[in-house]
């Protein structure tokens, strides 16, 4: 009998459509927040980032490489460097995630997705440390106490 890979999350929450509206509540919340909104150089007009999410976390999740194709490497540090996230930018990039992760799993529980067991749970496993790791205000050499006068 041949072994057959287990469905990927992308799979198994149905494609790019919940990764899309996932990406929408998040950005909708990070739109009205004082201390997020600031770090997107293109605001108010958050379409860019909301699609560079929306594609990386379809590919990161077992979808298309669309974002690969297009951008690279995420190098997901290295791009978020030039944006101080400190303890108050990650806190709140993750209030408005995982906030985003219960609408966008409950919505698509209430359409009969019964595969969706355990998504969350699978979601914030990854976004809590990731955002840890895009902190850049911990006095390592990458980063600088000074600012920055342009």
């Amino acid at each position: 009998m041949p072994d057959v890979d287990p469905p990927t999350l992308y799979e198994r929450v149905g494609g790019e459509a919940f990764f899309e509206r996932l990406v929408e509540v998040f950005y909708d919340a990070v739109a009205t927040d004082e201390v997020l909104l600031p770090l997107y150089p293109e605001q108010p007009d958050l379409s860019g980032a909301r699609r560079r999410l929306t594609l990386f976390l379809v590919q990161y999740w077992g979808g298309p490489t669309t974002y690969s194709d297009e951008r690279g490497h995420p190098r997901l540090r290295m791009r978020h460097l030039p944006f101080h996230v400190g303890p108050l930018e990650r806190d709140r990039w993750l209030t408005h995630m995982a906030a985003a992760v219960e609408t966008a799993c409950s919505e698509r529980a209430t359409t009969g997705a019964s595969t969706l067991v355990g998504v969350a749970e699978e979601l914030l496993a990854y976004f809590v440390p990731a955002a840890e790791h895009l902190r850049n205000d911990t006095g390592l050499p990458i980063s600088s106490s000074r600012p920055v006068h342009r």
